[in-house]
């Protein structure tokens, strides 16, 4: 069974930082895309970013460099971090992970992802 814990939610102010981490646990399960979707109060949830397994990274439209994702492997854990930088009002939403072993097509459609965390909050105030 695989798992996916998010962590590193909280409220911050206007041009804060925060960095947001999600640990994947499962036996014998090799992912090749982790990644990090959003969804805000009374939006749907949109992809922010993902990164393959040989590294290469892909973000979405509205991050325009302020975030960034990253993963390491630890104790024969995975954990996926976002780093978020530069935060506003709009990035107010629940961060989930996500995880899967293949995709076709847009690697930000998040129904091509089969394993998902429960969410963290984040919350920015002006």
């Amino acid at each position: 069974q695989v798992q996916l814990v998010e962590t590193g939610g909280a409220s911050v102010q206007v041009g804060g930082s925060l960095k947001l981490a999600c640990v994947v646990s499962g036996y014998n399960w090799n992912w090749r895309y982790l990644a990090w979707f959003r969804q805000g109060p009374g939006k749907e949830r949109e992809g922010v970013a993902v990164i393959w397994n040989n590294g290469q990274k892909t973000y979405g439209s509205f991050v325009k460099g302020r975030f960034i994702i990253s993963q390491e492997n630890t104790d024969g854990k995975t954990t996926v971090n976002l780093q978020l930088n530069n935060l506003t009002p709009e990035d107010t939403a629940i961060y989930f992970c996500a995880a899967t072993q293949a995709l076709s097509g847009w690697v930000l459609n998040q129904r091509h992802y089969t394993e998902w965390g429960q969410g963290t909050q984040v919350t920015v105030s002006s």
